[in-house]
């Protein structure tokens, strides 16, 4: 995992390299598609009927494709394809849970100075859980998915702001978890419900 993510960083130093000094991959004052690419850290935990579930760091990393929906306002939908690794962590216990997630983002851009554009956002995402596992120290581990653990499908909301400037791109959110991941059972007759939190610092470039 280490040499994955030195491998994607210098990828994403060698193509911001290229960016030309504009305003951006994206212009504030005309339609356009715009194309970009993201690597960043999570900071999750699981919410809800879990015992003293801490956070746990990871990676996401994936590609989006912008486009401008308004002539009239600088009104952007993104979406793109992520890998994202989250879930919880409270000694002796990890759990992992690796997903590809899709965000729909709808982005109000500002020019705050020349070279500077900043990008509120707001929108719901989807993601189908492709592996992971919760391990407990000294006892071994085994597969988060599955029945009576957790559900591979989630669904959540992201909130949050970027900044790009020569092409370069920063943003900080927080997705709030909507979907009850759990597949198992509070007690004999109540299902429990486990959520995802994550926050995220994410870097990259616009073309």
């Amino acid at each position: 995992m280490k040499k994955l993510f030195m491998s994607v960083v210098a990828a994403f130093i060698a193509a911001s390299s290229f960016a030309q000094t504009t305003s951006g991959g994206f212009s504030l004052s005309e339609s356009t598609v715009y194309y970009g690419a993201r690597i960043g850290m999570n900071i999750s935990t699981l919410t809800g009927d879990v015992e003293s579930a801490g956070s746990k760091v990871g990676l996401n990393v994936g590609p989006v494709i912008g486009l401008r929906i308004s002539d009239a306002t600088p009104i952007f939908l993104e979406s793109g394809l992520f890998f994202s690794m989250q879930g919880a962590k409270k000694d002796p216990v990890t759990t992992s849970l690796n997903y590809f997630r899709i965000p729909v983002l709808i982005k109000y851009g500002f020019q705050a100075t020349d070279e500077i554009a900043v990008l509120p956002f707001l929108g719901p995402t989807i993601a189908f859980g492709i592996g992971g596992d919760t391990e407990i120290e000294g006892k071994g581990s085994e597969a988060s998915f599955g029945s009576g653990k957790f559900n591979r499908l989630d669904a959540g909301i992201r909130l949050g702001c970027g900044a790009e400037w020569n092409k370069l791109y920063l943003e900080m959110a927080y997705e709030f978890g909507i979907a009850n991941i759990s597949d198992g059972m509070k007690n004999k007759t109540d299902k429990a419900t486990v959520h995802n939190g994550n926050f995220m610092i994410n870097f990259g470039v616009n073309f």
